[in-house]
């Protein structure tokens, strides 16, 4: 994958070599780490470490990374990412999943999940 800025950025694929997504927002777990990358904020040694440690923190949980759960893996060493270079902490990051907890359990079924924008 290249930048607009004309330099590789290189984000592991899944162990299948398969750049399918199995719901959106794993894609967008996936954009996420590609445009931390692309603005500098995190390098490809930074998340390969962060993805490594998170996945191995996993399987010490007995949760291991059989294919289905890659990309929570991903979003969890994200949030790491995201804590460790003071962009976001603990107390932020859980606000949000707790909006779309709510945002999710008040829309009604078929219709897209919109969280309301944060000041």
């Amino acid at each position: 994958m290249t930048s607009s800025s004309g330099s590789a950025v290189e984000i592991p694929l899944q162990p299948q070599q398969n750049a399918t997504f199995n719901s959106p927002w794993e894609a967008q777990v996936f954009a996420l780490a590609v445009r931390l990358q692309e603005t500098g904020i995190l390098t490809k040694d930074s998340w390969t470490r962060a993805l490594a440690s998170e996945i191995q923190q996993a399987s010490q949980r007995n949760d291991p990374d059989l294919g289905d759960t890659y990309y929570h893996h991903w979003a969890r060493a994200l949030e790491q990412v995201l804590i460790n270079s003071s962009l976001l902490d603990n107390h932020e990051i859980e606000g949000r999943i707790e909006a779309w907890r709510e945002a999710y359990a008040n829309t009604p079924h078929g219709h897209a999940v919109l969280l309301p924008l944060e000041d």
